[in-house]
């Protein structure tokens, strides 16, 4: 067994240093081997990070919309370089496989070329003689300081999200990757430098629930980006806020598949699979659970047994359909569901606790697993398990299919599949999500619109990238402007009004 590799943060566009009071271990899922350990911040260095941050924004918020999207070109060009390296350092960390994994920083990619184009998306508006020879125009100005914290699920594309942007609009930035998984993010980190972007613009701060505290609480970080579960996603909203800060925070899901009657089944059960079992159900996104309208669950149950079957559970860096859970503590809790939903009554038609895994005998297994007539009482369909469990709850029509949905606390993501053109207008209309699939079962918005759900999924008014993601990195400004010429004269202490 070889030594765990020290991984530390990336301060001023320096590896710290220094000594770190506590630390945290980092593994492998597919093999259960400790690989690294994680200097966690103290409330101290965090704030000494933020510090470092704040002096040297004045001087980027002021480089040229030119100079700052050389930057990101070549940031971009070095990413896509290296895309192949980061994918292997996310399946060593969270497990996914190789392919997902490249998907996902492929997927981060796409952001960064959006904010490419910041000269355009920060361009303002300017309106001549908006009164006599006044002059009204617009801007948009950086923030500050501003926080990202990103979880294990997706440690390189989440992150992605919002750094390119946040950088692009002018800000200085401090991400505070999960624990589990951070070595993808410190990469990804320092290419920035290698970019030319300046010293202190792009930090990270590894960490736990103090370093979170300390961001959230520390009064020069302006701005907070978080994604996770939703009880944490509540709390960094609600902390955040309190402590005078913007903040997007995106929660959980409890995501729906509706498939009507006349649905391409073949179709259905590709896009079941694909969407429930990829990252071992490790995505905000993931199908968990299937509506049926009957007569068709019997089929379409019959057609996911048997793709399910065909499916390898291993290590994912070596050809696996399906990796690891990233902890076994995770891992224990998603198989505890699995013996919850027996004894609740639902019928288990895969048992994922019985796979052949083709990994090491430490490794944080659980085969994909298959639960039909769940009810809606019943834990696995009201609790978010972020596993490889699809749960299949039938129902009479299209009407009690859609209330099902809508009556659920969480609005991240749905989809429909059907031939019937006018029940999917119908269905993307009247369903209270944020994010919809016609016929697409993982409806992630590409970049130049915005990713976020609706209800419990989302805490705060701003969605992640495209143009609110641009809003929410910074602050518009109006500027009226009159310039005085000799004829000016006069004084009138009525109400300025627009003639």
């Amino acid at each position: 067994m070889s030594t765990p590799t020290r991984i530390t943060h990336l301060i001023g566009g320096q590896s710290w240093t220094g000594t770190a009071e506590r630390t945290s271990p980092v593994f492998n899922p597919a093999t259960g081997e400790q690989t690294g350990v994680l200097d966690l911040a103290s409330t101290e260095l965090v704030g000494e990070v933020v510090a470092t941050a704040k002096a040297a924004w004045p001087g980027w918020a002021d480089t040229s919309l030119a100079r700052r999207t050389q930057v990101l070109f070549a940031f971009r060009q070095l990413l896509d370089a290296r895309k192949e390296e980061i994918a292997a350092l996310i399946t060593a960390e969270h497990g996914k496989v190789l392919s997902d994994a490249l998907g996902e920083v492929t997927r981060g990619l796409e952001v960064a070329e959006f904010a490419c184009g910041i000269p355009h998306l920060l361009r303002g508006g300017f309106s001549e003689n908006a009164s006599t020879n006044v002059d009204v125009y617009s801007m948009r100005q950086s923030l500050g300081v501003v926080a990202v914290i990103s979880p294990f699920n997706f440690p390189a594309m989440v992150p992605m999200w919002f750094i390119p942007i946040a950088i692009a609009c002018g800000n200085a930035v401090v991400l505070k990757p999960s624990e589990k998984d951070p070595s993808a993010a410190i990469a990804i980190a320092a290419l920035w430098k290698e970019a030319g972007l300046p010293d202190g613009i792009m930090s990270v701060v590894n960490g736990d629930k103090e370093s979170v505290d300390a961001l959230l609480t520390h009064p020069d970080v302006k701005a907070v980006s978080f994604v996770g579960s939703t009880p944490i996603a509540q709390y960094v909203y609600e902390t955040g806020t309190t402590h005078g800060k913007r903040v997007q925070a995106l929660g959980g899901a409890k995501n729906h598949m509706l498939v009507l009657p006349d649905a391409d089944l073949d179709l259905a059960a590709d896009a079941a699979v694909n969407a429930g079992f990829g990252s071992a159900g490790e995505r905000c996104m993931a199908i968990s659970a299937l509506v049926a309208v009957e007569p068709i669950a019997d089929e379409l149950i019959e057609k996911i047994k048997d793709r399910m079957g065909k499916l390898r559970t291993g290590d994912g860096s070596k050809g696996c359909d399906m990796g690891p859970l990233v902890t076994k503590a995770h891992r224990d809790k998603v198989a505890s569901y699995v013996e919850a939903g027996v004894s609740e009554g639902a019928t288990l038609v895969v048992d994922g606790r019985d796979d052949d895994f083709d990994g090491g005998d430490g490794g944080f297994f659980l085969g994909p697993t298959l639960f039909d007539r769940v009810g809606r009482d019943m834990s696995i369909y009201r609790d978010e398990i972020f596993g490889p469990v699809l749960s299949v709850l039938r129902v009479r029509s299209y009407d009690e299919g859609l209330e099902l949905i809508n009556s659920n606390p969480y609005g991240n993501g749905t989809a429909i599949f059907t031939n019937d053109g006018g029940a999917a207008r119908r269905f993307q209309h009247s369903v209270e999500v944020g994010m919809v699939g016609v016929n697409v079962p993982i409806p992630v918005p590409v970049s130049y619109y915005s990713f976020g759900g609706w209800k419990n999924s989302l805490f705060g008014d701003a969605h992640a990238h495209g143009m609110e993601g641009v809003s929410f990195f910074t602050r518009g400004k109006v500027v009226t402007s009159r310039w005085l010429d000799p004829s000016h004269g006069g004084i009138n202490l009525g109400f300025p009004q627009n003639t």
